[in-house]
């Protein structure tokens, strides 16, 4: 793993196109976010492309904020990412995996940033812990829609 960057995987039973369809989606990420921060969607798109820009409505600290997201990589069905204006990204990568099964990965991405703010806030340790749980979420919302 290159430093400077978290990321977790995990192999879901559902077809790639469902699960880059859910994170396609902004009005699916604050069901499918794991670090409880991302409260909902407030203006987009209903489904992302390139360039796309979206707003979220977000939580921290007991702190409500909104933040700016543009996608910047995009492969239908197999790799989304998007950038705030903290320059970070958010990615993920499908691939799939014989029996209709799916290997996702996300990753935090604070290479192109402030990287030391990241590290001395230990953000890649909470950052990764949250991963985690939006994984399982992802997995479990995939796994639950109907084929």
């Amino acid at each position: 793993m290159p430093k400077h960057m978290v990321a977790r995987s995990v192999v879901v039973d559902a077809p790639a196109k469902r699960i880059f369809d859910l994170v396609a989606t902004p009005s699916q990420h604050a069901v499918l976010d794991g670090s409880g921060t991302v409260q909902g969607a407030h203006t987009g798109p209903d489904r992302l492309e390139l360039g796309a820009e979206f707003v979220t409505d977000m939580k921290m600290l007991g702190l409500p904020y909104r933040m700016t997201n543009r996608v910047v990589e995009f492969e239908e069905g197999r790799l989304i990412a998007w950038r705030h204006v903290g320059s970070h990204r958010w990615r993920y990568e499908l691939r799939e995996l014989p029996e209709g099964r799916t290997l996702v990965t996300e990753t935090f991405d604070y290479s192109r940033g402030q990287t030391a703010f990241y590290v001395l806030s230990g953000a890649p340790a909470r950052n990764a812990r949250g991963i985690v749980r939006t994984l399982e979420r992802l997995k479990e919302a995939a796994e639950a829609e109907e084929a």
